[in-house]
């Protein structure tokens, strides 16, 4: 098999006029289809219920952009049955048909990829670029998930050899398991958490947020129009009490893979630890959390730069991104040329309606709404309240790029994730204990330097806890195969998405020997 090197996918960034025309054609296209309705995918065909999840755009929540099935016990175990069933064939495809597939798949994604954007603009409220990238990072973990298998063809495990017999080990997959997805990213993480597992012979039934239900039908679209097998792949949108609690706990589930809050998280991985009846194997459980990501900038870096980095990583979609910008550590010299800067850049953010391309569009929810604002009240009797802090006007759930300054390193917003557009702000003497304050937080996924002194960027390189480190940048938007991502402590797993290491975690290794 011979395919082109990996490349990242290009974000799109609207600057000429011709991208910006094909935008608004397909945010009219998607408009058009509001209301339209989307089944479960079960075993290669599409399957309706009677119950309904519906979609709201938190721009206007009095619009339905869609609805889809609602799946229950009865369709869990109908796909549970279907992967199983599937897995008997799957698994023992020839790695390179598997992967023709994946690319297959990813080619279908791109032609789509302004239709794909536009939904997530509507659904869970990211600007164009934001949706963009969204996009462009689930075609990313198609390609790279597709060269990557390749890899672990047999014989992929060098042993040593042995006389008078002939020895080998390479890797079998697990079987099937069950995906749970975020609303934050509901076409890159959905689409990476499925065909990881899936390119090395694996099968899935994958529940997507309750929140970006309808984008993951699309993306299930494409999968079925690239020709997986019937039962490779299982779309079973539904309440995750309900639907993704039972298939945990399920004694057929034989791994789980969530990203999600660190509240679920820690439920799944506590069920996937007790032994179900009739279970014969240990679940393996791969959990991504949250972060209460700090970015420290000291006396001797560029403050420009590195404002504009914290404003991207604090204020991009919101700040409802695990890898977000929540808190900014600043030594006493950097404090006050940084902090009016972050301000000045911060109160001209404009924000609005998602499909009118503003800085910031709506966070994702009513619930949504109502955690972040209730963070920002605990901030006003725990910090100053220098910036926003407010609901604003419309129909959406729009609330005002925040900033807390004066916060102690203890206090619940500087060690809570929030999930919103609030950062806070933190006054430390110096360098060494800016470090020490960044790694006091249950949590590591990721973490910033400013600095121009090498002395302070190789201690941060040491001793800064976090899975994904960054030095004179913003701190979110990791790249495939670039920065493989997955964090510390209570942020994770480290399963290391976009990475070679990631598929080795869906499969096991099996030695034989044969004496002659």
């Amino acid at each position: 098999m011979t395919v082109e090197p990996f490349r990242n996918e290009p974000i799109e960034t609207f600057q000429t006029e011709e991208a910006r025309r094909a935008m608004r054609e397909a945010l009219r296209r998607v408009r058009e289809e509001f209301g339209r309705h989307y089944p479960l995918y079960i075993g290669g065909e599409w399957v309706d219920t009677k119950e309904r999840m519906v979609s709201l755009n938190p721009s206007a929540p009095s619009e339905v952009v869609g609805t889809t099935a609602k799946a229950g016990k009865a369709e869990a175990e109908a796909a549970l049955e279907a992967a199983w069933k599937a897995f008997k064939t799957w698994k023992d495809w020839p790695q390179e048909d598997r992967s023709r597939l994946l690319l297959k798949a990813a080619a279908l994604m791109r032609r789509r990829k302004r239709e794909l954007e536009a939904t997530l603009v509507y659904e869970v409220g990211k600007n164009w670029v934001e949706a963009s990238a969204d996009v462009a990072e689930a075609i990313d973990f198609i390609e790279y998930y597709a060269r990557a298998a390749l890899r672990y063809r047999y014989p992929a495990v060098e042993v040593v050899p042995y006389p008078g017999e002939d020895n080998e080990s390479f890797y079998v997959p697990l079987g099937a398991g069950v995906v749970i997805a975020p609303w934050n990213f509901p076409v890159a993480i959905f689409t990476g958490m499925i065909m990881g597992p899936v390119a090395v012979g694996n099968t899935v039934i994958a529940k997507p947020a309750e929140d970006a239900v309808v984008v993951g039908a699309k993306v299930f679209e494409i999968f079925h129009e690239a020709g997986f097998p019937p039962g490779v792949v299982n779309f079973l949108p539904g309440v995750g009490e309900e639907v993704g609690a039972y298939l945990v706990e399920h004694p057929r589930t034989r791994f789980i893979n969530f990203t999600g809050s660190l509240e679920v998280g820690l439920k799944i991985y506590e069920a996937a630890g007790r032994l179900a009846p009739g279970q014969t194997w240990f679940k393996r459980a791969y959990v991504e959390t949250g972060g209460k990501d700090a970015i420290i900038v000291d006396e001797t870096a560029d403050f420009d730069l590195a404002a504009e980095g914290v404003v991207v990583s604090a204020y991009g979609f919101q700040g409802q991104k695990c890898s977000a910008a929540s808190r900014l550590i600043l030594t006493q010299g950097a404090y006050e040329p940084v902090l009016e800067r972050v301000l000045k850049r911060a109160e001209r953010l404009s924000v609005g309606p998602a499909e009118e391309n503003p800085d910031l569009g709506p966070v994702v929810s009513a619930e949504q709404e109502r955690k972040v604002l209730s963070y920002i009240e605990i901030g006003k009797n725990e910090g100053q309240l220098v910036l926003g802090g407010k609901r604003l006007e419309g129909e959406g759930y729009f609330i005002a790029p925040t900033v807390f300054t004066e916060v102690p390193p203890k206090a619940r917003i500087a060690q809570e994730e929030i999930f919103g557009p609030v950062l806070s702000v933190i006054r430390v003497k110096d360098f060494a204990e800016a470090l020490e304050v960044a790694n006091d937080t249950p949590y590591g996924l990721t973490g910033g330097v400013y600095s121009r002194k090498r002395e302070h960027l190789e201690w941060a390189r040491r001793e800064f806890h976090v899975g994904n480190l960054y030095f004179n940048r913003k701190i979110t938007g990791a790249l495939v195969g670039v920065q493989p991502f997955g964090g510390f402590k209570l942020s994770g797993t480290n399963a290391k998405t976009g990475a070679l290491d990631y598929l080795r975690l869906f499969l096991e290794m099996k030695a034989v020997a044969e004496r002659f």
